[in-house]
């Protein structure tokens, strides 16, 4: 009986982190969108960086690279940073209102690939 128990609790705890991060696959490539404007929060964290910009229409969130991806093609916390302008070129959601998945963004003059 121990190890059934066991064994429930070891399913639970590694389905929950997947049911917590999306796929891509709830992203719309169909219709893709283009947002710019001003950074108004900035997590800069695993596992993927996430911003919410303030758009010309409405506040978007706008999913980033994780960010080791971010570090690596030189895109740093402070150039994401609250205040900062960005261009985020990408993919709306399916699923969350107002949230989008980038495949690229421009900031400070550098266009930075999140693929």
């Amino acid at each position: 009986m121990k190890s059934l128990t066991l064994a429930c609790a070891l399913v639970l705890a590694t389905a929950l982190p997947l049911e917590a991060h999306h796929g891509w696959g709830s992203y719309d490539a169909a219709t893709p969108v283009t947002v710019e404007g001003e950074v108004l929060t900035s997590k800069y964290e695993n596992p993927h960086v996430t911003l919410t910009v303030k758009g010309a229409d409405k506040v978007w969130t706008v999913t980033l690279a994780p960010t080791s991806r971010m570090e690596n093609r030189g895109a740093l916390k402070d150039m994401v940073a609250v205040g900062q302008k960005v261009t985020a070129y990408g993919y709306p959601s399916r699923v969350e209102k107002d949230e989008m998945r980038a495949e690229r963004i421009t900031t400070g003059g550098k266009t930075i690939e999140m693929r």
